[in-house]
């Protein structure tokens, strides 16, 4: 088990607080509000300890490197602004997916991405 540092605590904070998958460069800026002396290597060192002890889940979104979230969370899907390329939380999934597969094709699992313009950049 990993020592409780007060950057880890901030790391920590940034996911809870958020709500939506972050970048470690995002986890960076809104860390620094909290620990001004976090650098961008402890965050990374901090989220990959945190994804292995399955606290934090990787997003894979295209064109924008990886990004995490809160592990556990209900089955969801993404968002991602094509402006300000930043990921948020979509919670509502399409009826009757298996429907689009061809037929004689089992479907055990899906992703939906959707693209446009947040709320802020619209």
């Amino acid at each position: 088990m990993q020592r409780d540092t007060r950057q880890r605590r901030a790391i920590r904070r940034v996911f809870m607080d958020t709500g939506r998958p972050l970048t470690p460069d995002e986890v960076l800026v809104m860390g620094q509000q909290q620990v001004h002396s976090l650098g961008l290597a402890t965050v990374y060192r901090n989220i990959k300890i945190l994804h292995e002890e399955g606290w934090l889940a990787e997003v894979e979104l295209p064109g924008g490197g990886t990004r995490y979230e809160l592990a556990e969370r209900p089955h969801h899907h993404h968002f991602l602004c094509r402006e300000c390329d930043q990921a948020y939380d979509v919670h509502n999934c399409p009826d009757q997916v298996e429907e689009l597969a061809p037929p004689g094709f089992t479907v055990d699992g899906h992703e939906l991405i959707l693209f446009g313009l947040c709320a802020a950049c619209s």
